[in-house]
């Protein structure tokens, strides 16, 4: 209950990327487009964890730094290295891909340095 009342968007966000992350794509026009797949990765990943440290900078004014590496750091990357084992290895729709684990750990680091150097400071001036 402590992680649904105060990380809220978080395990939404978490939750979205879980099923799209199984669901069968529509083919659309931007397929064509090179590494789109990839940027969407980023973003997706990026945006969970832009989010996570959102939410915890909010709720602490202080940052624990095991708490925050584990939470906002590993537990992302954790969680898209076994959705892409488990895409290679339960589905027939979807393949497992270390391109786009690549890719979810950029984002992953990119909201790293997006949080600590952005949010922090502006949550510690307006929070």
């Amino acid at each position: 209950m402590h992680y649904l009342r105060n990380y809220p968007l978080s395990l939404i966000i978490a939750i979205i990327i879980c099923y799209l992350s199984f669901f069968s794509p529509l083919k659309t026009e931007l397929d064509n487009v090179p590494y789109i797949d990839k940027l969407v990765h980023i973003c997706m990943y990026g945006g969970l964890t832009t989010i996570i440290w959102f939410e915890y900078l909010k709720l602490h004014h202080r940052i624990t730094w095991k708490r925050l590496i584990a939470g906002g750091i590993i537990l992302p990357i954790a969680m898209s290295g076994c959705i892409e084992i488990l895409q290679g290895t339960c589905t027939e729709n979807r393949s497992s891909d270390w391109l786009d684990f690549i890719a979810n750990s950029i984002g992953v680091g990119l909201a790293c340095l997006l949080g600590y150097y952005v949010i922090r400071p502006l949550v510690d001036k307006f929070l």
